[in-house]
């Protein structure tokens, strides 16, 4: 069986299942659980230009079917990154996808200009941060903001653009379509979903940022029909996000357009959960008889 894939030039996947940028640090201590090369691509926490504090704790709570986090974008900032957690990275035989965010166009430039190194084979961008120059509005909610930025970003860089998608504030499907016509080489749908916490015996937020952003098997379904959406209507490669914890929802992200998935909370109840989704594809097509990935694509029947 066949599970690798193209999602753009220079970035070949060995097969469909790469982390979530967020809830996989910078990999070292995935690394001293299992061998990082079995992934189809690794996806370091979201980088900024300059090192990030984030919000105070608490900062994560569970909630049914998932969890809240509000992280607040902790990072160590590019250069440091580069410096210290690249080397590391590049000893494994897996591409690198760097994702990052600014908080105006000219912090979006400059990350991807820097990023733009061997070693990093293609860029994330996350448009779901406040644009503190425009009053505070994320970048992915216009998407004649989006169009704009993804342009000056794509004249900036050489590695492939994803465009990660925020899954409110605006027509999902627009806004993949305006970063289509922009340059985009893929997108990934979707981020986390706003939510919040309330300890009903203090009366007060759960977290100490009072909201946050839900993940994990709760948002599945609403991740797979914007997965579904998008597919009708673009012709770039989809990478899902949402909710995927078997390789039965692999499967059922790939049958409704996406070409690769992302991987997040599940990794931190069960770490060793990305070995196992991947030998649960190759089972699946051998009992199938599926050579290869890519004839799952978009393959949903009527």
């Amino acid at each position: 069986m066949d599970l690798s894939l193209n999602i753009a030039d220079g970035l070949m996947l060995n097969n469909p299942v790469m982390n979530a940028s967020g809830t996989f640090a910078y990999g070292r201590e995935f690394s001293e659980i299992f061998d990082l090369s079995i992934m189809g691509a690794l996806i370091p926490k979201a980088l900024s230009l300059g090192p990030r504090q984030g919000n105070p704790a608490p900062r994560i709570v569970e909630a049914p079917c998932g969890l809240i986090n509000s992280i607040g974008l902790e990072n160590i900032g590019v250069d440091a990154f580069l410096k210290r957690e690249l080397p590391f990275l590049k000893g494994f035989k897996v591409p690198i996808i760097a994702n990052f965010f600014g908080e105006s166009f000219e912090e979006y430039i400059e990350c991807a200009s820097r990023l733009t190194v061997d070693g990093i084979n293609a860029l994330e961008m996350n448009v779901s941060c406040p644009n503190v120059k425009s009053g505070g509005l994320e970048f992915g909610r216009d998407k004649k903001v989006l169009s704009d930025l993804v342009r000056m970003v794509k004249d900036k860089t050489t590695k492939p653009i994803i465009v990660k998608l925020p899954p409110i504030g605006g027509d999902i499907v627009e806004l993949a379509l305006a970063a289509q016509k922009a340059g985009a080489d893929a997108l990934t749908c979707a981020n986390t979903f706003p939510a919040m916490a309330i300890d009903e015996e203090t009366w007060k937020p759960t977290l100490a940022n009072y909201v946050g952003g839900l993940s994990g098997p709760a948002i599945k379904p609403i991740a797979l029909r914007f997965v579904w959406d998008i597919h009708t209507k673009v012709d770039i490669p989809i990478i899902a996000s949402g909710g995927i914890s078997s390789y039965r929802d692999v499967i059922q992200f790939l049958l409704a357009g996406a070409s690769a998935v992302q991987v997040g909370s599940m990794s931190l109840r069960d770490p060793l959960c990305f070995k196992e989704i991947i030998e649960g594809l190759r089972a699946y097509m051998a009992l199938h008889h599926i050579e290869s990935i890519n004839d799952i694509v978009g393959k949903l029947r009527s």
